[in-house]
This record gives C-alpha cells, structure tokens and sequence, in this order.
C-alpha cells in the first residue's frame, strides 16, 4: 500500500500556525514511508472564500518547503483537487447513499427546524423527512420544493474507530446527528464532500484536529454505507495561546505571513511548529526539514495541547540565523535596513557584521540599529561603570585622548592599535577606554557592536563630532 495524505484547507485568509502544522506533519507522514502528499483546495463554503487566499495558500507552501505530489496547481491522476469544480460527483455520490439508505431527502423549512429546538436552544433534526413516502418524495421534487440531503444515522448502538494518537474511541449514535450532506444549492458541505475526495483520491491517512474526534464517526457510518475502507486517522491535539486559549485564526493569532515579515526564516518556523505536539526521540530541537522527515513518527506525538512560545521560536530562528553565509544574510537584512533609520545613508554590511550574531530575527535590526542616529544630549551617569571603575573623570581622560588618536588616523582599521597604546601610556585599562569612548559616540551604555565599529560605521568626521560632543557634555 502507498501511503497517501494530504492537505485540504478553506481558502479563507492567511494560513494560521495550526493549519500549517496540519499539513506539515501530513507531509512528513507521507514522505516518511516514501508516499504521496497532495494539495486539495476545500472551497464549498462559498460565503467564506476570500480571493487570492488559494494562491496564499500555494505560496506559504511553497516557502515552507512543503511541496505536494498533486494539486490544484500542478494536476494529478485524482482531479480535479479543487472542491467547487467537483460539484458533479458529490451529486453523483449522494444519490448512491441515498438509494443506499445512508441519506435521504429533507424538505423541512427554517420555521420547522428552529422548532426543534430544546430549552437550552440546542436543535436536533429528527428524521421528519425519512417518514416520507417514494410518491411524496417525487412530488416535492416536481414542485420545485427545495431540499437538502441529509445523513440517516443509526439510532442506536456505537460507533467505534482507532485512532493513531488517541486509541479507541467510541461514540453512542444517539449522540449524532443527521447532518446536512449536500446544501440545497447542490454543494456538498465538508462533512460529505471530505469523505468522498478522499475516498477517490485514495487518502490512506488523515490528519487533522482533535475537534473532529467526536465527528469522525459520522464519516465513518458514510465510508460503511458505501462498503469503502475507512482512511487511518490521525488527530492532532489544539496549539494554544495561553494555558485558557487556543490559537484562533479568527483573531488574527499566529499566522506564518505575519512572522515572516517580522524577520523569522520560513525553515525555523517549520522546526518550530513541527515540535509543537511532537517530540523527537534524543533531545535536538534545531531539526533540517530532512531530519524531520527522517524522524518524524507518530509515537512522538502527545496527546495534550502545546502552548506556543514565540520566545522559544526567536531562539530557535537566531540558530538558523547565525548560520546563513554572509551574503545570504546581507540579502535577507537588506528589506529590514531599507524601513530603518539608516536606510540609504551607511554601509549595511557594516551592520550586517555587526548584526548578525546579536539578533533574534531580521526584525530586530530596525531596532538595533537606532543607536547612529538617536543621538544628543544623554544621561553621564551612563560613564559609570562598577566593574570597569570607570567615572565621569575616567570619561574625560579617554575621550580626551581618543580625540587625538582619531584625528591623527587616516585609517580607522589602525583605531584599535592606537588606543591600546595609548591606554599603556595614561595607565587606563583597554577595556575601560573602549567602555568609555562606546557611551561617546552612541550616547547608550549598550550597542550592538563595540567604539571601534560604530566608530568605522560612522566614519572618522561623524565619530570626531560625537567625542567632542561628549567631552563637551562631560566639561559643562
């Protein structure tokens, strides 16, 4: 048997950080055991379709690295893979059930259905239309009365499955309800139409939330109905926001958009999300999408909830950061330079040397690199430091002698020389005088990047302007 899974999201905005784990981890599954994986677009709820999602959707793919067999897109022998343009067969599919006796008719207008509300307002379809006779049935349909299919689940007895992550489970039929297979407009609503593409798209396993545990029976009754080999499944427990809340795509939570134009690379959100509810064996945590593939089993999957930590993601991001070759980076930090501060005025891969071992993401270059132009008068306490002895005193003397050594320089390469022996000369420790000229020329006790870089960014004018700035500071 060849493994076959796949990925059917609702082209209805931005891929939230849930779907995607969705289906990388049916992408590994799949290319675990040397399988399929395809793409299929699940656009019945038409009232819900946001244009230029489905191509969203074709692009986070794409930059995850989580390329399918089949699709939309690139075709396959099961198409059509886009749901809307398969209303046909779901026609097809729901007579058969019906003649069957896995689904039926229901002509039930809203006023009767709101009826069967009880006192806590919940509504439970009872079967009024499974009553009806063949000749009543072909007389609505001559008069043009609208209907819905409808599924006709047993009333007794249990449901039982076995799950991959959850076991057993086992659901009383009295629990269901005949649920809407096929809307009377003639679209399928997901219930239906996810059983029967997976069905003929030979789909061996399904993975997907744990939302629909209690619901996969109903589907299973259809796979019954039919005789059809049920799929193998595989749930997947809720990413949460916090201990109390889950991530909600509604609300706008973590979505791969959003954290790819804060900077994070899309290879260590893949790491990341793939161990949100897995747990490799050993205790590595920055994973290539090849080891993932090659680790990646189901005994790793917990069955509780993960909370996401975007704390841990920026961790995780700052290793694959610190690994890109410099061109690669300076590329990659080019867009963060050009929204900074210093866009168009320095030598970014200046900063890109300094950068690129200091930051979590590209985005915190916008931040980082504020220090050269947010400067004026500051606080000379900053001069201060315990450990260092340095003072306002020290300050002056550092300063003072640095000045002469800049200006004497022609090179700034030769800077870092210079002071060291001049620090021997006046009896000051380097470190002190590289303390005390970095509070100079950036007005900030901490920069990313020590006096002689900021000072090579600067060049030798603008840093002179800053010494003498501060030792004017320093002498008021």
């Amino acid at each position: 048997m060849t493994v076959r899974t796949r990925f059917a999201p609702s082209p209805t905005g931005f891929m939230h950080i849930g779907n995607l784990r969705t289906a990388l981890y049916a992408f590994l599954y799949a290319k675990r055991h040397k399988g399929k994986f395809l793409l299929r677009i699940e656009d019945t709820d038409q009232e819900r379709f946001i244009p230029g999602a489905t191509e969203l959707i074709y692009s986070t793919l794409k930059a995850s690295s989580i390329i399918h067999d089949e699709g939309p897109d690139i075709g396959g022998d099961f198409g059509p893979y886009i749901q809307s343009h398969r209303k046909d067969i779901y026609t097809k599919y729901a007579e058969r059930l019906i003649e069957l006796g896995g689904a039926y008719r229901c002509f039930c207008v809203k006023d009767r259905l709101d009826s069967l509300a009880d006192q806590k307002g919940v509504k439970k379809y009872d079967k009024h239309c499974l009553k009806l006779s063949k000749e009543e049935i072909a007389n609505n349909i001559k008069k043009g009365i609208p209907y819905v299919v409808r599924q006709n689940v047993p009333t007794e007895g249990m449901t039982v499955y076995t799950d991959m992550v959850f076991g057993e489970i086992q659901v009383p039929c009295q629990d269901l309800e005949d649920g809407i297979l096929l809307k009377s407009d003639g679209m399928p609503t997901y219930n239906f139409a996810n059983v029967i593409d997976d069905h003929l798209m030979q789909i061996t396993h399904v993975m997907r939330g744990t939302e629909y545990l209690s619901s996969t029976p109903k589907y299973n009754l259809i796979y019954d109905a039919f005789g059809w080999q049920r799929p193998k499944y595989m749930h997947l427990p809720p990413i949460m926001k916090d201990a109390t809340s889950k991530l909600s795509k509604r609300y706008g939570d973590a979505n791969f958009s959003d954290f790819i134009e804060k900077g994070f690379l899309p290879q260590a959100i893949i790491n990341y999300i793939a161990l949100l509810g897995w747990s490799p064996k050993g205790n590595q945590e920055k994973l290539t999408l090849e080891e993932l593939i090659e680790l990646f089993d189901v005994d790793g999957i917990s069955k509780s909830s993960s909370i996401f930590d975007e704390a841990k993601m920026r961790w995780l991001n700052s290793l694959y950061i610190k690994e890109l070759d410099f061109d690669t980076f300076s590329a990659l930090a080019k867009p963060f330079y050009d929204k900074s501060i210093i866009a168009n005025r320095y030598d970014y891969d200046k900063f890109s040397l300094l950068l690129q071992s200091r930051i979590e993401t590209f985005g915190d270059i916008i931040q980082m690199v504020k220090f050269i132009d947010d400067f004026g008068e500051y606080d000379l306490s900053l001069f201060e430091h315990k450990k260092l002895k340095t003072n306002k005193e020290v300050a002056i003397l550092a300063i003072t002698k640095a000045i002469k050594v800049f200006e004497n320089l022609d090179n700034l390469e030769y800077a870092n020389h210079k002071l060291e022996e001049v620090c021997q000369e006046i009896g000051l420790k380097k470190g002190q005088m590289l303390f005390c000229l970095r509070v100079a020329v950036s007005g900030q006790k901490m920069t990313p990047g020590g006096a002689i870089e900021i000072a090579d960014i600067l060049g030798k004018q603008e840093t002179l302007k800053r010494l003498h700035f501060s030792l004017e500071l320093l002498t008021k």
